[in-house]
């Protein structure tokens, strides 16, 4: 961290500004919420500076403030030591600032070249796409991103995706880079990748701010962290100075386990077993087989594998989405290969699934009406194939009280909820139901240090009470941390499975890769 420390006050100086951003006292309303309450923000001139915060901390409306997508109702900003007031985003860009949203801003059937010279064409009649192209070939060799500038934007992975957008910042001049969330979407290889960018970037001069809520992020690229809680700055650090749960602590404002606390288990009989199992291909890859795979009663069982293995069509599988072609799955000794969704959760299953706004919820009904949904065969809520809207309203407002779902009532639509939030009450619903299985797939993507700490324990808690728990996860840390047994996933099969101690993290990263337990000494 010295060398660090060392470039960003050369860059500073050699810049003759003490700050390339400086928002002091920022203020923005919106109805029924104040989302900045004051916010002060303070960035050096080639600095990676991480703006750390729970998810609804107000932290990607400052930065849309300082982008000029908002108007604050109070405030000052400054770039490069100069007053601003920007009234739209194109200010901004003319001041040398770059955004890179959450969710990309690309037409997916245009080129890489396309979309970078999108809005930037000025006034000549025929554009010079060679010229661009070469430019923006020349760029991307400079800062490590290798990019085809003739590529479709469809063809690419989120990963690549995301270079154009770091690309079009860099294309039209940007010395200040705002990264919202740069990391939620991509793989532990394309995050390392990130890093590298970052860091050339930096080296360059390039001043650059990181939204995120994930604390290793913070400790692996960032120099300086502001922390905001609740639309006000409750702290700033120097990175090497601080910790992980002293910023957690910041975050949350209390005192947040960074470890996940468990008893050994103890397994009992199998739950689930599938044997021989096959769904069929989509998108001309291989079939989903699965030769044999038992969940036990009292165990959390981890699933790990490089994203597009597979394991998104055995989820679909294990809880009736998919069809399955050949072999047969069983759940509480019950035959549910020819059985809909709805003959699986009768069975004894719960589904947390991993895209929680595509399948979890229908996020413009109410929150009791989402707590209905997969329910409506069962429990208080329908009598005669009419919903008691009451009896409903009643339980949804009681699990909202037991797993601290925030919201002003079980009537508020689901959109208005932050992703922790939303997650709470898709367990919340899953769980009352009292299953023997819980499918939980990516159950902490994009989710603040709170919220992750919330749904580890109610894992675990759950395993506690002799339930079997299914763990797909991209996080490798956190499989490893959770579970009891992991199964590793390649090529649309099981390439390993371990007792929890018994492999390490570089073994698991060869299984994931493809590479047989006998390369291990190779590496």
């Amino acid at each position: 961290m010295e060398t660090t420390t060392a470039t960003t006050t050369q860059a500073s100086a050699n810049s003759g500004i003490d700050y390339a951003i400086r928002m002091q006292g920022i203020v923005k309303r919106f109805p029924g919420v104040v989302a900045n309450d004051g916010i002060d923000l303070l960035v050096r001139p080639g600095e990676i500076h991480a703006l750390l915060g729970e998810n609804g901390a107000g932290k990607s409306t400052l930065m849309n403030i300082l982008f000029g997508l908002y108007t604050p109702d109070e405030g000052e900003i400054a770039v490069n030591g100069k007053p601003v007031d920007f009234s739209g985003p194109r200010d901004a860009v003319l001041a040398g600032l770059g955004m890179v949203h959450q969710h990309f801003m690309l037409i997916p059937r245009f080129t890489v070249t396309e979309n970078i010279i999108l809005g930037n064409e000025g006034s000549k009649s025929v554009l010079d796409r060679t010229a661009a192209a070469k430019r923006v070939r020349e760029i991307s060799e400079s800062y490590g991103l290798l990019i085809d500038p003739d590529a479709k934007v469809d063809d690419l992975t989120v990963g690549l995706q995301q270079r154009v957008e770091i690309l079009k910042a860099l294309y039209h001049g940007s010395r200040i880079l705002i990264l919202d969330e740069p990391t939620a979407l991509l793989t532990p290889q394309e995050i390392e990748d990130l890093y590298g960018i970052l860091n050339r970037l930096k080296a360059d001069g390039t001043t650059i701010v990181f939204i995120t809520h994930k604390l290793k992020e913070v400790a692996a690229v960032s120099d300086k962290v502001t922390v905001i809680r609740r639309g006000k700055t409750v702290g700033e650090r120097i990175t090497s100075d601080t910790t992980g749960q002293e910023l957690a602590d910041l975050m949350v404002g209390r005192g947040v386990s960074l470890t996940v606390e468990r008893t050994p288990a103890t397994p009992g009989r199998t739950i689930l077993s599938a044997r021989n199992l096959t769904a069929t291909p989509i998108h001309g890859h291989k079939p989903l087989t699965i030769e044999h795979l038992e969940l036990r009663a009292g165990e959390i069982l981890g699933v790990c594998g490089v994203e597009g293995n597979g394991q998104s069509e055995l989820v679909e599988v294990l809880s009736g989405l998919r069809p399955i072609t050949g072999g047969t799955l069983t759940i509480n000794d019950t035959d549910v290969s020819t059985c809909d969704p709805n003959g699986f959760r009768a069975a004894g299953l719960s589904y947390i699934p991993e895209d929680r706004h595509h399948r979890g919820l229908i996020l413009d009904f109410p929150l009791w009406e989402n707590v209905l949904l997969g329910n409506a065969q069962e429990g208080p809520f329908v009598r005669s194939g009419i919903v008691r809207e009451r009896t409903l309203q009643a339980r949804t407002s009681q699990l909202m009280q037991d797993y601290d779902v925030r919201a002003p009532s079980p009537s508020t639509p689901a959109r208005s909820l932050s992703g922790g939030n939303q997650q709470k009450l898709i367990i919340a619903r899953e769980l009352f139901r009292n299953p023997d299985v819980l499918l939980a797939i990516q159950p902490t993507r994009g989710l603040d240090v709170g919220a992750i700490e919330f749904v580890h324990k109610e894992l675990v808690r759950v395993r506690d009470e002799g339930k079997a728990v299914m763990l797909l996860s991209y996080d490798l840390d956190e499989v490893m941390d959770l579970s009891d047994r992991i199964v590793v996933m390649s090529e649309y099969g099981i390439t390993g499975e371990f007792n929890a101690g018994e492999v390490t993290r570089n073994h698991l990263g060869l299984l994931m890769g493809g590479r047989h337990s006998d390369d291990q000494a190779e590496a």
